[in-house]
């Protein structure tokens, strides 16, 4: 990724080894924007172009340069992208109508989320548990997933997409047959999709793969999103990681939480939702 020159961190690196090119890093308004400035040469997409941060997104042009000011040393932009992972997506962004970019086009990033849509895991609930095994005085699977799906698919189906019908998957019947969403519910959706900006696009692409859920991620970002103009701004991180790790948390109150694992990926789900909440984060118009 070409954020910074690679040939002077080459040279910076062989002449100060695990020295930083730059001594500051700031923000910088320019136009309808914000740059981030590393002395004073703002940084670039891999195609070259200015990573200009939307004027209405100031929190998010802080946290990138934050993650330049944490570096360690310039080759870490280069070698340790995951140090970087607000600037990575800000840069995807802008490159995302480019021909030549390398990363998804803007309608395949649509198609790509839509996928998530027939097989949400929002909406396979569990086989009811049958009444000889159940705990009274535990709520069931089924009974967890049906609690937390329900509002959220309230909400999109009423506020967000108001009219259509969200089919969910029932345990009951068994998987064999996945239930499609109804081709109104389809067309109504993508519509939705490709009204989005380019920024709540990829905010969108983040929190569904983190998640594992369309759902979770539309409410998250039309919750936020000052562009989407629906949200209360009530829903957010939190809720969306819980919604998004029901059965993780079932089995860990029944066999107990592996040190390392159950713990990691929660934090790693609220990190890369909290990266699709900050891009689509915007200041009230």
């Amino acid at each position: 990724m070409s954020l910074v020159p690679r040939l002077a961190v080459r040279k910076a690196e062989r002449a100060n080894p695990g020295k930083k090119l730059w001594k500051e890093v700031k923000v910088e308004k320019r136009g309808d924007g914000f740059t981030i400035l590393l002395d004073k040469q703002p940084i670039r997409t891999p195609l070259k172009k200015l990573i200009v941060v939307p004027e209405s997104k100031p929190l998010l042009a802080d946290a990138i340069a934050l993650e330049w000011s944490l570096l360690h040393s310039s080759k870490d932009a280069l070698t340790k992208r995951y140090r970087i992972p607000l600037t990575q997506l800000a840069a995807r962004v802008i490159d995302m109508r480019e021909p030549n970019a390398r990363t998804p086009s803007r309608d395949t990033t649509i198609s790509n989320v839509m996928r998530y849509l027939h097989t949400d895991t929002l909406i396979f609930y569990a086989p009811s548990t049958l009444e000889e095994h159940r705990d009274p005085n535990k709520k069931t699977l089924r009974e967890l997933q049906v609690a937390e799906a329900e509002p959220i698919v309230e909400w999109l189906t009423t506020v967000l997409w108001p009219g259509t019908k969200i089919e969910y998957n029932d345990g009951d019947l068994g998987f064999v047959v996945i239930a499609h969403q109804l081709p109104e519910t389809v067309k109504a959706i993508r519509e939705w999709l490709e009204g989005l900006t380019d920024w709540d696009l990829v905010a969108l692409e983040i929190a569904t793969m983190s998640s594992k859920s369309f759902l979770i991620g539309a409410r998250l970002v039309a919750e936020w999103s000052s562009d989407v103009g629906v949200g209360e701004k009530s829903w957010g991180i939190e809720e969306a990681a819980r919604a998004a790790s029901v059965e993780v948390r079932y089995q860990t109150e029944i066999w107990g939480e592996v040190e390392d694992t159950h713990d990691v990926d929660k934090e790693d789900i609220k990190r890369q939702l909290g990266a699709a909440w900050l891009i689509a984060l915007g200041a009230e118009k």
